[in-house]
């Protein structure tokens, strides 16, 4: 096969390190109570009639002055730093259909929600479910596991912190632009490994194509628009499937050192996530880590986080293989784990 062409070094505000963030913290917004009333506002009724989230509409949330305010944010994610942090809600651990409420009909002001996995749910929780990745069914989100620093199969990633870890659980946030940057310089010969295509193990989660596996490179260059995708743990398990060969040992070399640059201090950031607390990614140039934690222990509750997946409106075009992960390349309708036969839906509870 013959080695791609690399891209010219990325410039611009998505290819940020350590120091560019910590010299503007533009990246953490903070809602004023004015508008957190409005959003709490725009829930009430869906509360009241307990109305089936799965099935809320954004003009059944109305947000007359913050709904231009989340369109900014997602031009930041787009075309910015690429991700934000967004603080001043009130916690809402103890009220989960609250929460879901008030956070699913923020995310339909952004885009459009994706299954998150092979069960349908458009709302995923995040929390230990008592697994282990001994499981090669088991997704290390369901663990306490540390994740490493991996992208989403969607173009923007969001969270919601119910309740903090006792100890741990940090997000880390690196830029893959940054990442990418950094081996282009030092090892072009690894990254050129890096943008051809590598199995990926989808850990039992098998979509329309039937195959447990996919293809596709971890960087990808398409009309003018350098994108990853990354899965590390995934990327390492996929040869326990038939038909997946054995990494090369250049392949090897070339996701350790792809690691190395991900877990490189000058180039990422670490930070926790207090109740409330909303943090949006741009998959496409950042990637995002969570570290290991310690939980409350029995009766004090666990780590609890809300994720959603999301496909924006105006995101950027993607080349035909994401079709392998994201089951469609169009803009605004792509991203997500699409099973046949299962329908979509959010679970209040983490199963």
């Amino acid at each position: 096969m013959t080695a791609p062409e690399l891209p010219a070094k990325i410039t611009g505000p998505s290819a940020w390190t350590r120091a560019d963030v910590e010299a503007d913290d533009g990246w953490r917004i903070h809602l004023t109570m004015d508008q957190v009333a409005e959003i709490e506002t725009a829930a009430a009724p869906l509360l009241a009639a307990g109305a089936d989230i799965a099935a809320m509409t954004k003009d059944g949330f109305p947000l007359p002055s913050v709904a231009p305010l989340i369109n900014a944010w997602a031009e930041d994610l787009l075309h910015g730093r690429g991700f934000l942090r967004v603080c001043g809600l009130t916690a809402q651990g103890d009220d989960i259909r609250r929460a879901a409420t008030i956070y699913y009909g923020l995310g339909l002001h952004m885009g459009l929600p994706r299954s998150q996995n092979g069960k349908g749910h458009l709302l995923g929780h995040i929390c230990d479910l008592g697994l282990s990745t001994d499981d090669p069914n088991v997704r290390i989100y369901q663990t306490t596991e540390r994740q490493n620093y991996h992208t989403d199969s969607c173009d923007v990633a969001a969270l919601m912190c119910l309740k903090p870890a006792k100890q741990g659980g940090q997000s880390g946030l690196v830029s893959s632009m940054s990442v990418f940057n950094e081996m282009r310089e030092r090892r072009p010969d690894l990254l050129r490994e890096l943008m051809q295509p590598l199995y990926t193990d989808r850990r039992g989660e098998v979509t329309g194509d039937g195959r447990p596996y996919y293809q596709m490179p971890i960087f990808n260059w398409h009309e003018g628009h350098l994108s990853a995708l990354y899965a590390p743990h995934y990327i390492r398990s996929a040869p326990r499937l038939d038909g997946v060969p054995p990494l090369t040992e250049l392949q090897v070399e070339a996701l350790d050192f792809l690691d190395e640059l991900t877990d490189d201090p000058r180039l990422n950031i670490e930070f926790p996530l207090d109740a409330g607390d909303l943090l949006f990614v741009h998959n496409h140039t950042i990637m995002h880590d969570r570290m290991a934690y310690a939980d409350w222990g029995p009766g004090e509750g666990r780590r609890h986080l809300l994720r959603l997946w999301l496909a924006i409106p105006g995101a950027r075009p993607l080349p035909e293989c994401y079709v392998h992960r994201f089951g469609s390349t169009a803009i605004g309708d792509r991203g997500g784990i699409q099973v046949p036969g299962v329908k979509a839906n959010v679970p209040l509870e983490p199963i």
